[in-house]
């Protein structure tokens, strides 16, 4: 176990209490505030977490944010590190480790994307089912073969699939689902990689989030993905994204998410209780 592990899960059972963070959603840019007050909230800025990274891209707040929603404690990662700005796929290695640590046994990740589908409009969500990888690294490059060669062909929870669509129907808010196609960005697709991800089955596409699910999956957490569409792939419906329109599109994306996030904790089928995780990588060392 990292010296900088033990210190950053000691800090938050310090300041947060000891008793187990069941899920855990990281909150892209644009979409910090989709989660909005927690009961009994404790929260802690990365710079006081060591190895937790802070980031410099726009709508990152860089807080741990931890507390109660629908009475289930959860823990919101208010920022991201990105491959496109540190040259890393691993950046958020430690946090999830740390997350593992803490009991989480959930994850939900979240990204603003930009849609290849002409029913998905920006401001709209969507619920991932798979994904392409073409940000041409891994979160485990450089890992040991051992933990780190496994199959992602169920790297999207089916169970937690299902109960994001019921929680889409119970709250009203449309959710489309798809795969989803990663490219290293920081600039937007070209109209050509456009075409590309269209023809190989690609309905979004974005800069951000398969990382996380390797790591997560690394570490035996059952993952969704939900993507907030902010804009159309260059080309396509005549559209040349920008920054901008991103961040108003993700705004509006962000009501729909709060009111998905609440309706998955409790939904028809009854509230949210967190599985029991498969022992991680992390928590069999810690028992050696």
């Amino acid at each position: 176990m990292s010296d900088e592990l033990e210190a950053a899960s000691d800090i938050i059972r310090t300041r947060a209490g000891e008793a187990p963070i069941e899920m855990a959603v990281i909150l892209s840019s644009g979409l910090v505030d989709a989660v909005g007050d927690l009961q009994n909230e404790t929260v802690i800025p990365y710079a006081d977490l060591p190895g937790f990274p802070l980031s410099r891209s726009f709508g990152q707040e860089n807080k741990l944010q931890i507390g109660e929603l629908e009475g289930v404690r959860i823990a919101c990662l208010k920022g991201r590190s990105h491959y496109f700005e540190t040259g890393s796929a691993a950046g958020m290695a430690l946090p999830l480790e740390v997350m593992a640590m803490l009991g989480v046994s959930t994850l939900m990740v979240t990204s603003t994307c930009g849609s290849v589908d002409a029913d998905a409009y920006p401001g709209s969500l969507a619920l991932v089912t798979d994904h392409i990888n073409l940000s041409g690294m891994s979160p485990l490059h450089g890992a040991s073969s051992e933990g780190s060669t496994f199959s992602l062909a169920k790297a999207y929870d089916e169970r937690l699939l299902l109960r994001m669509k019921r929680a889409a129907l119970s709250a009203g808010v449309t959710l489309r689902d798809g795969v989803y196609m990663q490219f290293p960005g920081p600039t937007f697709e070209t109209p050509a990689e456009v075409r590309m991800a269209r023809m190989i089955g690609a309905n979004m596409i974005g800069m951000s989030g398969v990382h996380e699910v390797v790591l997560a999956r690394r570490l035996n957490l059952r993952t969704c993905f939900v993507g907030a569409i902010t804009y159309f792939g260059a080309g396509f419906n005549k559209s040349d994204p920008n920054y901008l329109e991103t961040r108003v599109m993700a705004r509006q994306a962000a009501i729909g998410l709060r009111r998905l996030i609440r309706s998955f904790l409790v939904t028809k089928e009854g509230p949210y209780v967190a599985d029991t995780p498969r022992p991680s990588i992390l928590r069999k060392q810690a028992l050696t």
